[in-house]
């Protein structure tokens, strides 16, 4: 099994290829592979409960790890309280423990 960390940088509402880079995340997370996926800067517009967003609920549908920037959310005024379910809030500590363990990281 191997660890993967996806960045997502970008809200899904930017463009047609964040679908693409969730289905990567679903598809390695289908093979059997750890899979985090940490939403960065306007990447975590689509967090919030009561925001319509398919690739985020197929992503939390298939197992992978879903976790929001806290200062990301910080400078966008969203309250960690107000994510969807299955999405927590983590400390850019999560990107640096994942490449010092030397999983494989992807900048979406």
């Amino acid at each position: 099994m191997t660890r993967y960390l996806l960045i997502a940088s970008r809200d899904p509402f930017e463009g047609g290829d964040v679908g693409e880079d969730c289905g990567l995340a679903r598809d390695l997370a289908a093979h059997g592979d750890e899979v985090t996926v940490f939403l960065v800067q306007n990447g975590v517009l689509p967090a919030r409960r009561g925001v319509r967003s398919s690739e985020l609920e197929g992503l939390v549908a298939s197992g992978a790890r879903v976790a929001a920037d806290e200062l990301s959310l910080r400078e966008r005024a969203i309250p960690s309280k107000s994510l969807r379910k299955g999405i927590t809030a983590a400390p850019i500590d999560l990107a640096l423990d994942a490449l010092e363990r030397g999983d494989r990281v992807l900048w979406l």
